[in-house]
């Protein structure tokens, strides 16, 4: 691991630092700050000529702050001649833009990933991206990685019996996501049918498939943003006889007015990781965080050594 060197921007360092510990590595020297006109200035304090570099940067919000902060921390590395250059990106920031769904608008998420691989990354780490095509759009390798294990070993340990339990979709677009949990959790699985009215209001009817009356619910979402489908998916769920609503996701985005959302759908438990920093206004009474640490620290410690990252998930 001699020839490995792990950087981390601002956007997360609580976290780099735990990768660095799993990995037992120090983090690496770097000084990062701003000129008075707001632009991002940047210095690699140590050689890496010749290096194994992993960037340690999700575009979280403020998410053009940090994003402009990772493409100048990739030049630096480029410039320093890094032998290899990994993005290491827990959040990928711009997801939900990722096709024409109307006329005259951008596809974000690939101008990202064009900015990242022209700026010099050789390859990207990533976890539980919006919309797996994505992948697709960068034109360097891409791992990506799934925080599902981590949330399916916290409800598992909550000892829920089968015939209790109830697996459930916020969306038609979780399906997927939901029958992938049902499989390792068990218990029988339903659908809240949603219904977009704008980019930030969405109203949902009805539920489809099994009773929900009497059940222990269980959400799953790749990210809450401003937990308006939970809220709804919640209220429905409450109006059907659920006993208790459990909810597990893998980024905490909770922007605008998220706490208010989450406080209305009475949730018992709120489950999510530490992809993305929390402050402590931000974390309720119900909201437990678990860290991806262990996971991103062994992709990174896998990808060094170029043996297979899939394997994380047989």
């Amino acid at each position: 691991m001699h020839d490995l060197k792990l950087f981390s921007g601002n956007a997360n360092k609580a976290l780099s630092q735990q990768i660095a510990d799993y990995l037992g590595v120090p983090l690496g020297q770097i000084s990062l700050g701003k000129f008075p006109d707001g632009e991002i200035s940047c210095k690699i304090n140590e050689d890496i000529r010749g290096r194994d570099v992993f960037l340690l940067q999700p575009t979280c919000p403020p998410v053009n702050d940090n994003l402009m902060q990772l493409l100048v921390l990739i030049d630096s590395c480029k410039r320093s001649s890094a032998e290899r250059i990994t993005a290491v990106l827990p959040y990928f920031g711009y997801a939900r833009q990722d096709r024409k769904d109307e006329g005259r608008v951008p596809i974000t998420a690939k101008l990202v990933a064009n900015l990242i691989t022209r700026a010099g990354a050789d390859r990207v780490l990533t976890m539980d991206l919006h919309a797996a095509q994505i992948q697709g759009f960068f034109d360097v390798p891409v791992d990506h990685l799934y925080a599902a294990p981590v949330l399916n070993n916290h409800f598992k340990d909550m000892n829920i019996a089968q015939e209790d339990l109830v697996i459930v979709s916020p969306d038609e677009g979780s399906i997927k996501r939901a029958l992938g949990h049902a499989k390792r959790l068990g218990g029988s699985v339903a659908i809240i049918d949603k219904r977009r009215l704008s980019a930030e209001r969405t109203v949902q009817a009805n539920i489809i498939g099994n009773s929900v009356a009497g059940k222990i619910a269980l959400m799953f979402d790749d990210m809450i943003s401003t937990a308006g489908s939970i809220r709804g998916a919640a209220q429905v769920l409450h109006e059907q006889g659920v006993k208790e609503i459990h909810v597990g996701t893998t980024h905490a985005v909770f922007c605008g007015n998220a706490l208010e959302n989450l406080r209305a759908a009475k949730l018992n438990s709120l489950v999510c990781t530490n992809s993305i920093p929390l402050t402590d206004d931000q974390i309720l009474p119900e909201t437990q965080v678990l860290s991806v640490a262990p996971l991103l620290g062994e992709a990174i410690k896998r990808i060094h050594r170029n043996e297979s990252v899939s394997g994380l998930f047989r």
